[in-house]
C-alpha cells in the first residue's frame, strides 16, 4: 500500500508540475480523511490538482462553481414530483461524490456555506427531514479568493475550522512553467491519467493510518504547540481542539507515507503550519511589527521544546 501511495503522488506530480511539497500535503490530508482549503489566485492549477487525484484514485469527481446564486439544494439535492407515479423522486446534489472541488467557496451566500458545513463535518445531508449519507470516501478541496476581493464573503470561523489543512499553490517556477508551455496540446493534461488504486484501496489506506503509534511525549508536544496558539500575545484567536485532532491525524499520515509505524516530533513540526495557519487570527501587536502568520507560526515552533527523536523500539 505504501508503494502505491508513492505512485499516486508521482502520477499527480507529472500533471501538476513543480509542486511536489503541496501535492504531498494534499495527499496526506486525503489519507487522514480531511478536507483541504487552498487560498490562492485563479489559474495556478487547483482544478487540475483535484482532477489528477480523482483520476489516480478512481474517485467520482464533481466541481461546484460557487456564485451568489448557488442555493443549498444545489449542493444537497432536492425532490421532484413525478406525475405518472404520484411520487417524489430525490435528485442528488453536487456533494454526492468522492472528491468535491468547491471552487471560490467564499463567493456564495452564508446560507449555502452552512449547508456545506454539515456535509463536511457529518459526511451526510438532511433534505426534507430525511438524512442521507454521501459516498465514502468524501473529501472536499475548496478554493478561496483573497479576502476583500470583488464579490467575496468571509467564511464563517466554524466552517474554516472544518478544513484539516490550508495551503497555497502559487506560481510555478521557470523550469516547470517552461515544460508546461512546451507540452500544450489538443487534450487536457488530466485526460490520460490511469488509476493507481481503487476507492476500496484508498479506504484501506485511511484505515491503516489509525494504527500508527504516537508516544506520550509526542502527544504532549502536539498539545503544547496547539495551546501556544491560544496563549501567544501575537494571536487573538488560537486553534481549537479540532486542530489538535487534525495535527494527530496529519502526523500519523506523514509517518505512514514515509514507511514508518510511529510518529516523530519532526512529523509534527512539519505538519503544524498547514494545520493551524487558517485557524489563527493575528492581533494588533503582530501587525504593528509587520509579522505574518508564517512568522508567528515559526516563532511558536522555535519556542516550544521538542522531545528527542527516538526509534520505534524505544517508544514501546
Amino acid at each position: 500500500m505504501n508503494e502505491k501511495a508513492k505512485k499516486i503522488t508521482d502520477t499527480v506530480n507529472r500533471i501538476v508540475l513543480g509542486k511536489e511539497r503541496e501535492v504531498t500535503e494534499v495527499f496526506l490530508a486525503i489519507l487522514a480523511n480531511g478536507h483541504i482549503l487552498i487560498e490562492d489566485i485563479p489559474g495556478v492549477g487547483k482544478t487540475t490538482l483535484a482532477l489528477a487525484f480523482a483520476g489516480a484514485m478512481s474517485l467520482d469527481f464533481k466541481r461546484i462553481q460557487f456564485t451568489p446564486d448557488v442555493m443549498p439544494s444545489d449542493l444537497t439535492g432536492f425532490s421532484v414530483y413525478r406525475q405518472k407515479t404520484g411520487d417524489f423522486e430525490f435528485r442528488e446534489g453536487a456533494v454526492f461524490c468522492n472528491l468535491c472541488l468547491a471552487d471560490e467557496i467564499n463567493r456564495t451566500s452564508p446560507k449555502t456555506q452552512s449547508a456545506m458545513l454539515e456535509v463536511m463535518e457529518e459526511r451526510r445531508v438532511t433534505v426534507e427531514g430525511v438524512t442521507r449519507d454521501v459516498p465514502r470516501p468524501f473529501i472536499v478541496i475548496a478554493t478561496e479568493n483573497e479576502t476583500g476581493s470583488a464579490g467575496t464573503l468571509p467564511l464563517p470561523e466554524s466552517q474554516t475550522d472544518r478544513f484539516m489543512i490550508s495551503l497555497s499553490l502559487g506560481y510555478p517556477d521557470f523550469k516547470s512553467e517552461l515544460q508546461l508551455a512546451s507540452e500544450v496540446g489538443e487534450t487536457s493534461r488530466t485526460e490520460n491519467i490511469r488509476p493507481v488504486i481503487s476507492r476500496d484501496e484508498l479506504l484501506s489506506m485511511q484505515s491503516e493510518i489509525h494504527s500508527v503509534y504516537i508516544k506520550d511525549t509526542v502527544y504532549e508536544y502536539i498539545l503544547n504547540l496547539v495551546r501556544e496558539t491560544r496563549e501567544n500575545p501575537l494571536i487573538v484567536r488560537g486553534a481549537s481542539p479540532r486542530a489538535t485532532i487534525a495535527l494527530v491525524r496529519m502526523s500519523k499520515a506523514a509517518a505512514w507515507y514515509r514507511g514508518r509505524d510511529f510518529v516523530t516530533p519532526a512529523d509534527v513540526a512539519e505538519q503544524f503550519p498547514y494545520v493551524v495557519s487558517h485557524r489563527i487570527t493575528s492581533g494588533t501587536l503582530s501587525k504593528a511589527d509587520g509579522m505574518s502568520r508564517t512568522d508567528i507560526i515559526g516563532k511558536i515552533l522555535s519556542s516550544v521544546k521538542s522531545p528527542p527523536a527516538e526509534s520505534r523500539e524505544k517508544t514501546k
